[in-house]
């Protein structure tokens, strides 16, 4: 058998195997989920909450900007606080402080040990008991807890609305004046923060932890690490080690690939362009425009990190609140990424066959109108929703969802999916005769158009929720967007589009090619698929998802610890021929992919992947280090690379401006590395350690996060973003001058 088929056998596996586990599991969340009580009931009979002010509580979350505005169970923004870790302990303390008057008549925090720790006892027994009835959907709770209830409503109606004994706080929080301009909607949105609270902390069902495996961690109310958290830490780091020793062998065993002569030119300079190729280029300079707008909005949401109320005394929070930018900073990030990665693959289709199917062209052109209408729609309607300008069902369809990365609402993320399946039916249609012919190329077009029709359907995982579905499983739904959709596939149809550009380029046999790119696939995949669920250890989900998030996110690191490899052979590759000197910086940029694969995703993302680790860090800035690191660092590098391979073949006797292009390569590198090391890796290991030592509600508290030498770690960012944001600028400078001045 040959060896191509033998790895798509095994592709095929991988695949529908993972699948079916994922499927599975998650299955099994839908029936493990917490569950959102009829009503929710003290013991002296009174109804504290009911089951529609709890769903639309959430909804009222998520119209402020949900995941935007701080936390919930560790998932959104950092800050404010993880709600539910801030809740937990302020009602512990609360609770804590009524027995001690009761009995001692002093504060909690006067007492002796001996009587302090009685009393968490007593406070365990309360709040960890789960006092759910699944017959009549009835929550009992003690008149303790409505008390605390009480008095964090009144707490947190103040900081979101307009209270000024809270504008210090609101000021430390980036949260702006009148977030929540109506008292029934706040009631509503605390009735969502004690239930995603209760969650943390009562255990399941016959069990001895939480729905959210203990998270946060709060010694007063016994949300400490277990058993599981430390064995399947071990199992991933030991696998870990196994599969890195396993593919080194291999590797070494398969040694290098036989030497073949280079062409003596540029293979490219005789391929012929059809009309479609060309209009690739208005896609680069929206391209461009995003990533300058991004870095805009990016510059303003560092700032509210030490300026919570406006930029530099302008308040500017009324108008653009901190929900707003980091939205727009995000999204705008998978907008330009995507757009990037989408037009190489618009050029590359005709490319190949070396002639437009009907209507390309008029696709092509109707596909850009249509991402313009979205990126500009999506960003109004979020405005609108965090603003309060729209009800709750018209903020889920057209405002802000409230969920990071798939923040926009419903009908753009429709939209967005129809224009995916355009885009795909773009790809395929030139292809299809190629395909026909049989050629040495087949197998890899295969796996191209494989990995686009991935693209198109994955992004459908973000309409499997409703606007009131259960948060477990809402979460659930959402990473297969964000871990599969964006981390997944659109990293196999990079891998093939690089391959397949050497392969043009005439630097690789297209067997060669093939297997490698098959191979690589195969190993990504193999933890990829299942290494979904490393996000979802905290988030409502039975301890099976733990074993399966642990073992397989191991896998997923695996590949890069060959990244090394990977970046000599490309600069090997830049030094090959005289003629190779024209795509020196694109080959520089995959260069660079690799660097970051490897710190970004491998080193800073391994750091947040063991569940021991993600117990204390879930949520602190090793999550923000992790990901401007790997989805700037290796997808948003990749997006400028495959931009400059594509303008280098459209512009292919024209002189480009080198050094712009040297200046873009160094700052972006250089600005990356510095926001990393000088503010989010020192902020975050500070935060790690506070939170190890006394709870997660602490190291996201105001407290820890104004102290004056966090504040100057904050600040030392802005010497990394000033030179990042010189290289996205001339980035779009090289783009504008290069395709205007050579428009014929």
């Amino acid at each position: 058998m040959k060896r191509e088929k033998k790895l798509w056998i095994v592709f095929a596996l991988v695949m529908s195997v993972s699948f079916a586990v994922l499927g599975y599991y998650g299955y099994e969340i839908y029936q493990q989920a917490p569950p959102v009580p009829k009503e929710i009931v003290s013991d002296s009979g009174e109804v504290v909450f009911s089951e529609s002010e709890i769903k639309d509580g959430q909804n009222i979350w998520q119209s402020i900007g949900g995941q935007e505005v701080g936390s919930i169970w560790g998932h959104g923004a950092y800050v404010a606080p993880d709600w539910t870790a801030d809740w937990l302990h302020r009602e512990a303390v609360f609770i804590l402080d009524i027995y001690a008057q009761k009995d001692f008549n002093k504060k909690y925090e006067e007492l002796d040990a001996e009587k302090q720790s009685a009393l968490k006892i007593r406070l365990q027994n309360d709040v960890r008991t789960n006092r759910y009835n699944s017959e009549t959907g009835i929550l009992t709770i003690s008149d303790n807890r409505v008390a605390a209830i009480e008095s964090l409503s009144e707490y947190y109606k103040g900081l979101f609305t307009n209270d000024p004994k809270f504008d210090k706080l609101r000021g430390d929080y980036a949260i702006p004046k009148n977030s929540i301009k109506d008292v029934e909607k706040m009631h509503k949105m605390n009735a969502f923060f004690f239930w995603a609270t209760w969650a943390t902390v009562t255990n399941r069902p016959d069990d001895t932890i939480s729905y959210t495996h203990n998270w946060p961690s709060d010694e007063l109310v016994g949300n400490t690490t277990t058993t599981e958290l430390l064995a399947w830490s071990g199992v991933s780091i030991i696998l870990l080690i196994l599969s890195v020793g396993i593919l080194v062998f291999y590797h070494a065993k398969s040694g290098e690939e036989e030497a073949f002569p280079l062409p003596k030119e540029d293979p490219l300079i005789k391929q012929g362009k059809t009309k479609s190729m060309g209009l690739v280029t208005k896609y680069f300079w929206i391209v461009s425009l995003l990533m300058v707008l991004q870095m805009v909005f990016g510059i303003i949401t560092a700032h509210y990190g030490v300026e919570g109320n406006g930029l530099y005394g302008i308040p500017i929070d009324q108008i653009l609140p901190y929900a707003v930018t980091r939205t727009w900073h995000t999204q705008l990030a998978i907008f330009w990424i995507a757009t990037a990665w989408l037009a190489t693959g618009l050029y590359i289709a005709p490319a190949v066959s070396g002639k437009d199917p009907k209507f390309q062209c008029f696709g092509i052109n109707f596909l850009f109108i249509a991402l313009l209408i979205i990126v500009l729609g999506s960003m109004v309607g979020q405005w609108f929703g965090v603003m309060q300008k729209l009800n709750l069902v018209q903020n889920f369809w057209f405002g802000h969802q409230g969920y990071e990365y798939v923040d926009l609402g419903r009908f753009w993320q429709i939209f967005l999916l129809v224009g995916l399946f355009l885009w795909l039916a773009l790809m395929i249609r030139p292809l299809i005769p190629v395909l026909k012919k049989k050629t040495e190329e087949k197998n890899l077009i295969i796996l191209f158009l494989v990995s686009c029709t991935a693209i198109a359907m994955f992004y459908g995982a973000g309409l499997m929720w409703g606007r009131q579905t259960n948060l477990a499983i809402a979460e659930y739904w959402r990473w297969w967007v964000v871990h599969l959709w964006v981390e997944g596939f659109f990293e196999v149809f990079a891998t093939v589009v690089i391959a397949f550009l050497f392969v043009r380029l005439g630097l690789l046999k297209t067997k060669t090619a093939t297997l490698n790119v098959l191979f690589a696939t195969i190993i990504f995949m193999s933890g990829g698929i299942l290494g979904t669920f490393h996000h979802l250890y905290f988030s409502g989900t039975p301890t099976a998802i733990m074993a399966l998030g642990a073992t397989f996110s191991a896998l997923e690191v695996v590949p890069l610890t060959l990244i090394g490899f990977e970046a000599y052979q490309n600069y090997k590759i830049s030094k090959s021929t005289q003629w190779i000197a024209d795509y020196k910086w694109p080959i520089y940029f995959m260069i660079s992919v690799a660097f970051w694969n490897f710190l970004g995703a491998g080193i800073f993302g391994f750091i947040i992947n063991p569940p021991i680790a993600l117990y204390y860090v879930q949520g602190l800035n090793t999550t923000p280090l992790h990901g401007h690191t790997a989805l700037f660092g290796v997808y948003g590098m990749l997006g400028i690379g495959l931009v400059l391979f594509v303008l280098r073949s459209l512009y292919r006797n024209v002189s480009w401006n080198n050094k712009l292009l040297k200046i873009t390569f160094w700052s972006l590198n250089i600005g990356l590395f510095l926001m990393a090391i000088l503010s989010l890796l020192p902020i975050g290991v500070w935060q790690a350690i506070e939170s190890i030592n006394h709870g997660m509600w602490y190291a996201r508290s105001s407290e820890l996060m104004q102290q004056p030498e966090m504040i100057t770690l904050k600040w030392l960012r802005a010497i990394g973003d000033s030179i990042f944001g010189i290289g996205f600028i001339t980035m779009a400078w090289f783009v504008f001058e290069l395709t205007l001045k050579n428009k014929k």
